[in-house]
């Protein structure tokens, strides 16, 4: 009888062990990166000029978006969701960065940045540089772009690109992915998940 009730008891402890280790976790609703991704730090110039260096962010969230500011469709809607985000999080916001990378450097000047940028949030960082400081950043986090002068805009071209939302983590890891069209509140719940 004393060895049952040992058993019964250690396959207890053993069950609300596990439940206990599932409580933690953190439950995400974006798509995870599992082991996270740690993300080589890079430095391109932002819309007012100055330096912006990744590395720099720790103990921030960082929600990167490669995309161009004469985009019709999918970078301002991006931007929209990022705005309601941002108004969501309120306080937390301050421990969040919004960084949007161009894919168009050609047009996209740090001055082109700002005043595009300044329609969605005050806060929200643009940045540019040159094709071969810029490279590396796309391959770090696979995104693809194309020119495509072959469809009819009032910009002159368009560039097809990745529109996914990339979040990196306090630590300076790529931790999640959400596609285009991800709701507000699945990023501001996963956003609130990384916060320390």
């Amino acid at each position: 009888m004393g060895r049952f009730t040992g058993l019964v008891v250690a396959v207890l402890v053993l069950a609300l062990w596990g439940l206990a280790a599932c409580a933690s976790s953190p439950s995400f609703r974006g798509t995870v990166l599992d082991p996270p991704k740690p993300i080589q730090d890079f430095a391109l110039t932002d819309q007012n000029g100055g330096t912006f260096r990744l590395g720099d962010q720790q103990g921030n969230v960082v929600l990167l978006f490669f995309g161009y500011t004469f985009c019709p469709d999918v970078c301002p809607t991006t931007l929209g969701t990022w705005k309601r985000v941002h108004e969501t999080l309120g306080a937390d916001a301050q421990d969040v960065r919004f960084v949007f990378v161009t894919v168009d450097p050609e047009r996209d000047t740090p001055e082109r940045l700002k005043q595009h940028l300044e329609a969605f949030g005050s806060d929200f960082i643009g940045l540019t540089g040159s094709p071969e400081e810029l490279q590396p950043v796309y391959q770090a986090f696979g995104v693809y772009f194309e020119k495509d002068a072959e469809t009819e805009s009032a910009a002159g071209y368009l560039v097809n690109h990745t529109a996914s939302t990339f979040v990196i983590d306090p630590e300076g890891r790529w931790r999640l992915k959400f596609s285009f069209g991800a709701s507000d509140e699945d990023i501001v719940h996963d956003i609130k998940q990384l916060l320390p």
